[in-house]
């Protein structure tokens, strides 16, 4: 797995490259944690090169919602692959998080 660290619209993106699992879980954590300590309130997952997320990634989208929310910021998810957008709706993670088709209407407020 991989992280990349950009900015559009006033949105701080992170692109995530390959598979979080229960091996890259803890470094995907401590990335979005270090760029969110930063004080960023806009925040954009970028997830057309995600291959699979795991429970414990899933963890780590969740901690970073509860975050942002309770510092009145807003996060969006764009550019799920099918088969981690199926992964969001069965585990009701659709419902949770804002998801969008691109990064450009992602990154619109």
């Amino acid at each position: 797995m991989k992280l990349n660290f950009s900015e559009v619209n006033n949105f701080k993106v992170i692109e995530i490259i390959g598979r979080i699992d229960s091996i890259t879980a803890p470094d995907f954590e401590n990335g979005v944690m270090k760029f969110m300590s930063d004080g960023v309130t806009k925040l954009i997952f970028d997830c057309s090169k995600l291959d699979y997320v795991s429970s414990s990634g899933l963890r780590v989208f969740l901690m970073a919602q509860k975050k942002l929310s309770t510092n009145k910021g807003m996060l969006k998810v764009c550019c799920l692959q099918p088969a981690i957008k199926e992964i969001f709706d069965i585990s009701g993670f659709s419902q949770i998080f804002a998801i969008e088709d691109t990064i450009e209407s992602a990154s619109r407020n």
